[in-house]
């Protein structure tokens, strides 16, 4: 295989896989990617783009101090890493969220990180029966968190339009990889490959002296954008409280990264080793076994950030609200 790829140029061979169906992106450095066209569509674009809708569905708050988000229902389409880590947090701050995969779907090595404080159930968008019970939640959901592409939802039939008349004042939040604008908004990517065409892995390569593309030692365009994603519902919910009409929220994997780039200062120093202070003191009873967690690393003051459901296997659970 290398020596086949070996004998393509990286620009072609990028355009071969896209149009092919699969995901592949070109290293770039960042003033390549600012000159891209691409680049300058996707950069020009908010951190966060919020709309809202004229849809009114007032619900009354139910959560308190220690539980804000009590009693509020969560429909997650999201994946590895980004939405699933929106949809985690704001599990633990106590939304009801339930994640509805395809019937064939899996995440190895990931789904005991991703699926803590939420029930996984399976739904087949293509299959009459079950395009009923989808609409049926959605028509019940507070929140929807979705991770596709752009274009995807539209073409099951759920675009932004049917998803607001299905569920007048849904808080609707959504990610790509590389933006809502431009050629490549339909584009797939995933955070490994959106820090080769952002700069951020060429930038790793000569800050190592390595010969070979070096991106960051953590999925930190995941993390970031998944904490963006949960504080997009939270705002959006509490504009929902007083005006009580639904709105949106669009972010991207490539804009996060410009803001990564522009504001993250750089360190020589190296990552500490885990130790048994960084895990908490609860077990978590899991289908794995027993699991100590990683602490949180992000606290809201006097709200505890905690979780009543263990995680799951995919799949593991109905398609319906509790």
């Amino acid at each position: 295989m290398a020596s086949l790829v070996a004998k393509w140029a990286k620009t072609d061979l990028e355009h071969a896989v896209v149009e092919a169906g699969g995901c592949a992106a070109e290293m770039r450095t960042w003033a390549q990617w600012q000159a891209h066209p691409q680049g300058i569509a996707v950069n020009a674009e908010p951190l966060i783009q919020f709309a809202a809708h004229s849809s009114q569905n007032a619900k009354m708050w139910q959560g308190s101090v220690a539980r804000p988000l009590a009693g509020i229902k969560m429909l997650d389409l999201t994946r590895v890493l980004a939405g699933p880590i929106a949809s985690r947090f704001l599990a633990g701050l106590g939304a009801d969220v339930l994640r509805i995969d395809p019937p064939t779907w899996n995440e190895p090595g990931v789904v005991p990180e991703v699926t803590l404080g939420k029930r996984c159930a399976r739904l087949d968008l293509h299959d009459t029966a079950d395009r009923a019970v989808f609409e049926s939640l959605l028509k019940d959901a507070d929140i929807l968190l979705h991770g596709y592409r752009a274009d995807a939802l539209e073409h099951l039939g759920y675009g932004a339009a049917e998803r607001q008349q299905l569920a007048p004042g849904l808080i609707d939040v959504c990610l790509n990889a590389y933006g809502w604008s431009g050629r490549w908004q339909n584009r797939r990517g995933f955070d490994s490959l959106v820090q080769m065409s952002s700069g951020i892995a060429e930038a790793g390569m000569q800050w190592k002296k390595a010969d070979k593309p070096t991106p960051l030692p953590v999925q930190a365009l995941d993390h970031a954008t998944g904490y963006l994603m949960a504080a997009s519902a939270v705002k959006l919910l509490a504009e929902r409280l007083s005006r009580g009409s639904g709105g949106s929220a669009r972010l991207s994997l490539a804009r996060t990264a410009k803001l990564l780039i522009e504001n993250g200062a750089g360190t020589d120093e190296p990552l500490r080793a885990e130790d048994q202070d960084d895990q908490g003191l609860l077990v978590e009873q899991t289908p794995w076994g027993q699991a100590h967690r990683l602490h949180v690393p992000l606290k809201i003051s006097g709200t505890p950030v905690q979780w009543a459901i263990p995680a799951s296997e995919l799949g593991s659970h109905r398609a319906q609200w509790w």
